[in-house]
């Protein structure tokens, strides 16, 4: 387990500074901020629909009305804020010299890569984490089904994996923390706006590129509560492509010295 070494220095370097606060206090207040809102709007509907039964109040449900738009709204944060949170993973090391050391030490490059993934991921979970507070309020106002709320933050886990595979392998392609984060933001934004051009495309094309899409297999199964198959192992896939890329970056880094 020799990654574990690398696994604390990155948390270490990850909450001894006040990037990780700063990103997570942020993610906290917008979530909460677009939580407050739709809450917001549901309970005037709900107020609405018992003074008038005919608006068919019986069809509003809090999970659809305020969770999945939510677990949605956090998963568009996460084409801003997963690109901050891996952008300096390689490049700072490289910036300041410090790769060529972290490769001569006796650790494989697997090793490395699997701890600083992990830390990053470590964060992410976190984030996460926290952001359970939301459902919990939502609990204690009204009767709630976790089943779709649970799978919803299974999807947005697994997402969150596979943007961190890509954060960290453009990271690992540059030494300009600025540079990686932009075009980590750009690569992801591609990913997921690539499934609109399905709206365009007939079949079989269509359902190609939404099986390309990366947002779509939230959007399409986790968010309304079902787990598929083909959608974790689309997910797990694409995260383990991008840190198979990444391991062949930092091995071409090696043999160049």
């Amino acid at each position: 387990m020799a990654w574990l070494p690398v696994l604390r220095k990155e948390l270490r370097l990850y909450f001894g500074s006040p990037v990780a606060w700063v990103l997570i206090a942020m993610f906290l207040v917008l979530s909460g901020f677009y939580f407050s809102q739709i809450f917001f709007i549901y309970t005037m509907q709900s107020i609405q629909a018992s003074m008038n039964p005919m608006m068919g109040g019986g069809s509003l449900n809090p999970v659809d009305s305020i969770m999945r738009p939510l677990l949605h709204f956090m998963a568009v944060m996460l084409l801003f804020f997963v690109p901050m949170l891996t952008m300096r993973l390689f490049a700072e090391e490289k910036r300041s010299g410090t790769i060529e050391l972290l490769l001569t030490y006796p650790v494989r490059d697997g090793e490395v890569l699997i701890g600083k993934f992990l830390a990053a991921g470590a964060v992410y979970a976190f984030l996460l984490a926290l952001t359970l507070v939301y459902p919990g309020m939502l609990a204690y106002f009204a009767r709630i089904e976790w089943a779709p709320i649970l799978t919803g933050y299974l999807g947005l886990l697994l997402l969150g994996g596979a943007f961190l595979s890509v954060g960290i392998l453009i990271s690992s392609l540059t030494e300009n923390q600025i540079l990686a984060g932009f075009v980590s933001f750009c690569v992801l934004l591609g990913l997921w706006i690539v499934g609109w051009a399905a709206d365009q495309a007939g079949e079989p094309w269509r359902t190609a590129i939404q099986h390309l899409s990366i947002i779509d297999h939230v959007d399409s199964s986790f968010g309304r509560g079902v787990l598929e198959t083909k959608d974790i192992v689309y997910y797990v896939s694409f995260t383990a492509l991008g840190l198979f890329f990444t391991l062949r970056s930092l091995e071409s880094k090696r043999w160049r010295g």
